[in-house]
């Protein structure tokens, strides 16, 4: 006997979640929500709104089950739902900001995270990772919203052009441009942060 795919076994577990079968939507979560929250992670840079709105999009999946067309892959439907709630959520925080626990504290210039130094390496070295860490998520972070998912859906999600089209809701080529914008800025912006150091 041949195993399942993992685009078959997801479209067998829809097949049985639209059937009635609930219980077929702990099988999808066990093989997508990691790799969902961690998308929503470097979309959102905010863990507790991933957590949610990755409970969110598989609450969307359970409510939306007899629409998905099992000709489409599961997973791409189930990003175009997640990125579609992370950027809801973008906008309602553009709205409604808030100061971030996180928020440098203007005595020190420094937040709790850069003044802890991780196990296992010297101190000057986990600054100094810390630091280019946060630069490179700051510089994700600025991106605008349609540069930062094709992005992230590349780099970190491993997705196709095809995919991050499907995703997104536009062509291929339009991809392949975002992606080549969002290097350019984040070149730009990295090569500023580092020239100030």
């Amino acid at each position: 006997m041949t195993a399942l795919t993992t685009d078959e076994q997801d479209s067998a577990d829809m097949a049985r979640l639209n059937a009635g079968e609930d219980a077929a939507l702990n099988d999808l979560m066990e093989r997508h929500s990691e790799r969902l929250f961690h998308y929503l992670i470097r979309q959102l840079q905010n863990q507790t709104d991933a957590a949610d709105l990755a409970e969110e999009a598989f609450v969307r999946v359970y409510e939306n089950r007899s629409r998905y067309d099992p000709r489409q892959k599961f997973s791409t439907w189930l990003y175009a739902i997640a990125t579609n709630l992370a950027r809801d959520r973008l906008r309602w925080r553009a709205r409604h900001p808030s100061v971030s626990l996180e928020a440098e504290n203007p005595l020190s210039g420094h937040d709790l995270r850069e003044i802890i130094a991780e196990p296992g390496r010297n101190p000057s070295d986990a600054l100094q990772w810390a630091e280019r860490a946060e630069a490179v998520r700051r510089a994700i972070g600025e991106l605008p919203e349609e540069l930062r998912s094709s992005l992230i859906l590349f780099e970190y999600e491993n997705r196709s052009h095809q995919e991050i089209a499907s995703i997104l809701r536009c062509s291929p080529k339009a991809v392949e441009t975002r992606l080549y914008r969002a290097r350019q800025q984040l070149r730009a912006r990295l090569a500023k942060i580092i020239e100030h150091t």
